[in-house]
């Protein structure tokens, strides 16, 4: 006899169906960007600051802005991607096509739902960890064997936003909200969290909240194996940071999923 499919899993199936028509559309975030901004940031930009600075410039640990660069990318990136992938989708089938009251109607619980809709996101995150450490490698910004564990380390730092994303999208009645996400949470620690210059720059009245932003333990975590300069304390902490992000982000999701879809 067959075995029967888990409910979560049959989320990330449907998941997988759509996507297969959808891929296409995806193809700029998770292959164009990261050779955009490798080339012009990383490249352009980067032989200027060399330049300027003389390679190994010790605000920049050593290492040529390229090398600096590309695992505060792929951190920031994955961080996007787990933006628009917890944001419209989210409200699009609670709401608009109504998937979710459609997989509740079969024997699937909210939590089946939820841990099938969190796998998914993860999985794509994977996806764009994967294809932006290739090409970094391409590009040859990678400095040691460790920089594999990158790709975990981004998908975690992704799942860090995620989670308390969907868990605050599931409460929306509109989209309007979401662009705020994009202006005030999102884009801010895209440009301030160590992507593009290391936090000791910033303001010192500046720093605190940085350093407190799930994006700069992702960026410190994902740099620190790039470079290959991973310590076991500091790792441990920045993963301990972006789990209990996630458990959290993961229980208020089972709360406000209840409430919006169970009547």
């Amino acid at each position: 006899m067959r075995r029967a499919t888990p409910p979560a899993l049959r989320v990330v199936e449907t998941s997988l169906l759509a996507y297969r028509r959808q891929w296409k559309f995806t193809l700029a975030t998770t292959l164009i960007n990261p050779v955009f901004f490798l080339v012009g940031m990383g490249v352009g930009l980067g032989s200027l600051v060399d330049k300027g600075q003389g390679s190994g410039h010790a605000s920049l640990g050593g290492v040529d802005y390229l090398t600096f660069l590309a695992p505060g990318l792929l951190a920031a990136t994955v961080m996007q991607v787990a933006g628009a992938e917890s944001t419209n989708p989210i409200m699009a089938k609670i709401k608009w096509d109504r998937g979710y009251e459609a997989m509740l109607a079969t024997p699937m619980t909210v939590v089946d739902l939820v841990i099938g809709q969190l796998t998914w996101i993860a999985l794509r995150l994977l996806q764009t960890s994967v294809v932006f450490l290739a090409v970094a490698g391409l590009f040859g910004a990678l400095d040691s064997p460790l920089a594999l564990l990158a790709v975990p380390a981004a998908v975690l730092t992704g799942m860090a936003m995620s989670s308390p994303i969907c868990a605050w999208a599931a409460t929306r009645e509109n989209d309007y909200a979401m662009a705020t996400v994009w202006r005030f949470v999102i884009m801010p620690m895209f440009l301030f969290s160590g992507t593009f210059f290391p936090v000791s720059q910033l303001p010192s009245g500046i720093r605190p909240i940085a350093y407190v932003t799930p994006l700069w333990h992702g960026v410190d975590l994902c740099r620190s194996f790039a470079l290959g300069t991973a310590e076991l304390w500091p790792v441990v902490g920045h993963i301990a940071y972006l789990a209990a992000l996630f458990t959290v982000g993961y229980l208020l999701c089972c709360i406000t999923f209840r409430r919006r879809l169970v009547h």
